[in-house]
This record gives structure tokens, sequence and C-alpha cells, in this order.
């Protein structure tokens, strides 16, 4: 629970990033997640997330979950069971648990749509953000991400951030899910092409605009 008056809820912006700066993920090692959604439908997701810390694990687009869990199971020190709300502009209810590590990780074994990525923390100017780099079916998929305890606005956007995709229900871990990035990918390179990047312009509302 969330002492800054939001309770149960997360204040975020996610965006498409094509090419991760090679100095972001050079130092310090990433922390590993293994995910398994057992719900995620219209926005709401049950999650279970096992990680662990300073492991340097390349993800390729063959990695599997679950080899993954044969190969550094035992590396992982934290579990959580998550609940989530549908996304609406940037606030997402979520309530999160956390469980025994063992217990989680079999869970994950027995079920649930997964996911794997590599995620390196960075601070950049005033905001903590955290870079995604997924493995398995998602890679190459790379989504930067600024979370906050309040609303994000009036946010320096960095310069790889390519386009926003903070209301793009694919991009939410739960839609990689279900649908893998590289079922999608095609369409959404089209896309950029055809509209160019786009970015919140008025946080707390749906309008977008082109970065020129």
């Amino acid at each position: 629970m969330s002492d800054t008056g939001y309770g149960d809820f997360e204040f975020e912006r996610r965006f498409f990033v094509r090419t991760p700066p090679m100095e972001l993920l050079s130092e310090p090692d990433p922390v590993l997640i293994v995910q398994s959604y057992f719900l995620a439908q219209d926005g709401y997701a049950l999650r279970l997330r096992v990680q662990a810390s300073g492991l340097r694990l390349p993800l390729g687009p063959d990695a599997d979950p679950l080899d993954v869990l044969d190969e550094v199971g035992d590396r992982f020190e934290f579990c959580a069971v998550t609940l989530k709300g549908p996304m609406n502009v940037g606030t997402r209810y979520e309530a999160e648990r956390e469980i025994d590590v063992v217990v989680g990780t079999e869970m994950i074994r027995r079920g649930g749509h997964r996911i794997v990525k590599n995620r390196y923390s960075v601070w950049l100017g005033a905001d903590g953000w955290v870079v995604d780099v997924f493995g398995g079916p998602n890679a190459p998929l790379v989504v930067a991400e600024c979370e906050r305890a309040g609303p994000v606005t009036d946010l320096q956007i960095p310069a790889f951030c390519e386009s926003e995709v903070t209301d793009d229900a694919r991009f939410a871990n739960d839609g990689l899910a279900r649908v893998p990035y590289r079922e999608w990918a095609g369409d959404y390179e089209a896309e950029l092409r055809e509209r160019g990047p786009r970015f919140l312009t008025d946080f707390g509302r749906n309008d977008l605009q082109r970065r020129g």
C-alpha cells in the first residue's frame, strides 16, 4: 500500500525503444525476470513474477522461460503475486504481495502465459527509469518505463525513446504474454512509418502528438 495518498495504484509511462544506448546495457548487471500471467483479459491481470539480481543471462529469440527456470532457478531471490486493473492514461490499479520463491517458481512452471526479460535500471535527470529487454518470442523488443508515486507529468523523455506506447495494450507485459511481439512487429513498424512517433502532450488526456 502506497503512503502517497493514491493507495494501490501505479503511475507510469512506457516507450518503444529501437536502439538502447550501449552504456546503459553495460553496467550494472540487469535483473532477470520470468513472469507468468494466469489471467490477462480486458486489462485485468493476475501475475506471478520471480527475479534474480546481478545475473547477466543473454536472452535471444529462442530463449524459453521454462528453460531459464531450469538453468538458473536457484538464483531467484524474490517472488510476488500481483493483481492489476486496466490502464487508464498511465494509471493502473496494482496490488502486490511477496510469496515464497520456491512455491512461486513451481506455479510458474505449471501454468500461465510466460515471458522472460532482462531489466536495466538507470537514473536519468530527476527520474528513475527501467529498460526491459525481452527474450523469446518478444525479442528483440525493448521498452523503457518511468514510474512515479503520482501522475507522470512534465517528463523529460530520453532521446532513445522512439514513440510512446503507454496506452497501447499490445506493449503491456500481460499483452505480450498472450500475443508476443514477433506476431505483430511488422504491423507496428508500418504504423510508425505511416504516422511517425507520438508522445502524450497533455498527460491525463488521450491526445498524442508527433515529435519532430
